[in-house]
């Protein structure tokens, strides 16, 4: 049977997620913690004796950069590699680079919490997480999927809710289940998956 592997990590720390800034489709680099966090999934998935056969990412650098990390921890600096804008975090619109006690302060408290946490209320000029899903969902089944169907051990790195729209249709969440699923960065979640496409196992490797 061929392994149908399935690994998604959340990148490792931005400078803006140390600064608490929305970030979203700006592009800021890695932090220091960031790039060990990097490494270090890198280094979990060489001892579960795991390589890989095809990765994806989005077009943001710290995702880019958690892949190129963790491929050189395994030995895979040449792997083939995909970069679509389909993978890309939730864009927050007028919210992205603002502090977020700056952001409760001016539209308060309630307001962003219903933008941050709710399913389908997308911040001023930006994507709710349903929006993020209608994007990334159909890229997932039209291009990451078969590879992981085909036998091909495939390798994610993006953003936080991003993967959960996978995760969403992986482990088949509703959407009140998936705004509580919280994603640890640059924590490698490993699936295997069946042959109609359902998980036949899941390993998460925070911590």
């Amino acid at each position: 049977m061929s392994d149908r592997l399935l690994v998604l990590v959340r990148h490792g720390q931005s400078e803006w997620n140390l600064k608490n800034l929305f970030t979203g489709w700006k592009d800021p680099d890695l932090t220091a913690q960031g790039v060990a966090e990097a490494s270090e999934a890198g280094r979990k998935l060489k001892a579960q004796g795991l390589s890989f056969d095809i990765a994806f990412t989005s077009v943001l650098t710290r995702a880019q950069r958690t892949l190129e990390l963790m491929l050189a921890e395994i030995g895979q600096t040449e792997l083939k590699t995909h970069k679509h804008l389909a993978l890309n975090e939730r864009d927050y619109g007028d919210l992205s680079g603002l502090n977020k006690d700056d952001a409760r302060k001016k539209w308060g408290e309630e307001q962003v919490l219903i933008w941050r946490r709710s399913y389908d209320v997308p911040p001023p000029g930006g994507e709710s997480l349903k929006d993020t899903l209608a994007r990334a969902l159909p890229y997932y089944v039209q291009e990451i999927l078969p590879c992981v169907l085909r036998g091909e051990r495939t390798l994610v790195a993006a953003h936080g809710n991003s993967l959960r729209a996978l995760i969403m249709v992986l482990e088949k969440l509703s959407p009140e289940q998936i705004l509580k699923r919280e994603l640890a960065t640059g924590a490698p979640v490993i699936y295997r998956l069946n042959a109609d496409s359902t998980v036949a196992s899941k390993l998460d490797l925070a911590g």
